[in-house]
């Protein structure tokens, strides 16, 4: 029975079993003898290779089975797959396999595995279960029939959430805020194996930083509509050795589509994680040794605490030393502690805060200052200096 033919009310699962059991789509077979998992194509739209018509397949029917294949009135792979991967993910009976993927090979692929009922939730006793059978029916049809509208909104969240990051990290009970929009900029640079390949200054409160991959399906309103300033990661230049650390970063770019979106508040610099590739970071303000991950679907994570900074400015402003850090790096797609040197790392990306920066410099000249006019005091005999101060005439041509 072709996909866009069935019932609407069939269950998920039943429509994947029957698709991979009917091998008509590429890449989409199972995975044991006993069929309880199976394989399913994902090979990112953004490849060279890409092939709509074979690697989007499962996508596109699932897509047209649920009433969406067109979208905005065009085309989209990306979405179609995002509307399979989200099915999927919320559905109970259905468990990733992350340990049996391959997604660094030429024909990628997740495994998924059937769930079976007994380990979905607590098993109804019997003579109750005609009862709830009852409601559970009742509720399936309910849900199916919203299903279409709750894959639009998932959809949608994983780009609408950066727009409450700025709220999620703005919540404070001081009323005093000493920091204006106008002193927050962010200075970013993006290394790959070591080498430069991005600098950008952004004057503002709040950055994204992701990657872009070469694609000719447009991307969505909601994002063409995003109030966050986007710094896009570069494709890897030609100047970078040929090697597998260059295949790598090839394979690790697609999973930082969704980034990273750093919020700046009175607070401190926040970072919410969005990308599907791993986050780690390192910074001054760090409490803990361990390592630092980002994790998805969680509050936004405190990289740069102002108030210690302020504490630090202050200490070094009288009394010299070390002076404090201003900003943190990140790294994707792989783990990164305090120890090691973050240029062997595949993607790097530094972020300097210029106007911390500069308070650091004006620090620095005081405490300079003070230093020659306390060496001149203890050079007289009653420990005391005057300064004369006299006007400097205009340089005439």
């Amino acid at each position: 029975m072709a996909a866009g033919r069935m019932r609407s009310t069939r269950r998920l699962r039943s429509w994947i079993v029957e698709q991979v059991s009917s091998g008509k789509y590429p890449g989409l077979v199972w995975d044991d003898e006993a069929k309880t998992m199976f394989r399913i194509p994902w090979k990112h739209a953004g490849k060279q290779d890409f092939r709509k018509d074979e690697d989007a397949a499962i996508f596109k029917a699932w897509a047209e089975f649920k009433g969406k294949l067109t979208d905005g009135g065009q085309d989209n792979p990306a979405a179609w797959k995002t509307r399979l991967r989200c099915a999927l993910n919320k559905s109970p009976e259905f468990k990733e396999v992350m340990d049996r993927a391959q997604l660094d090979i030429s024909e990628p692929y997740k495994v998924y595995r059937l769930v079976p009922i007994s380990e979905q939730g607590v098993v109804v006793p019997e003579k109750k279960s005609r009862e709830k059978a009852s409601r559970r029916s009742k509720r399936r049809r309910s849900d199916s029939d919203s299903d279409a509208a709750s894959d639009d909104k998932q959809i949608k969240r994983e780009e609408a959430t950066s727009q409450l990051v700025v709220l999620l990290a703005r919540e404070d009970n001081d009323s005093s805020v000493s920091i204006s929009t106008a002193q927050d900029s962010f200075s970013v640079a993006v290394y790959y194996l070591g080498q430069q390949v991005l600098k950008r200054q952004i004057q503002g409160t709040d950055v994204r930083i992701m990657y872009l991959p070469s694609s000719p399906i447009p991307p969505t309103p909601l994002v063409l509509k995003a109030r966050f300033p986007r710094i896009p990661l570069p494709e890897p230049p030609s100047t970078l050795p040929a090697g597998p650390e260059l295949q790598a970063l090839f394979t690790l770019l697609p999973f930082m589509e969704k980034g990273v979106v750093l919020t700046s508040t009175p607070q401190g610099v926040y970072g919410k994680r969005f990308c599907q590739g791993r986050v780690f970071w390192t910074g001054p303000h760090t409490t803990m040794p361990d390592l630092h991950k980002m994790e998805r679907n969680t509050e936004p994570v405190l990289l740069f605490n102002k108030e210690i900074f302020k504490q630090q400015l202050d200490y070094f402003r009288t009394n010299g030393g070390e002076p404090p850090q201003c900003g943190f790096t990140l790294c994707f797609g792989e783990e990164l502690s305090d120890s090691e040197d973050p240029f062997q790392k595949l993607i790097i990306v530094q972020i300097t805060l210029p106007w911390e920066e500069q308070q650091v410099q004006n620090a620095q000249s005081i405490f300079e200052s003070i230093t020659i006019l306390q060496s001149l005091a203890s050079q007289s005999p009653l420990g005391e200096i005057t300064l004369n101060l006299v006007t400097v005439p205009s340089p005439t041509n």
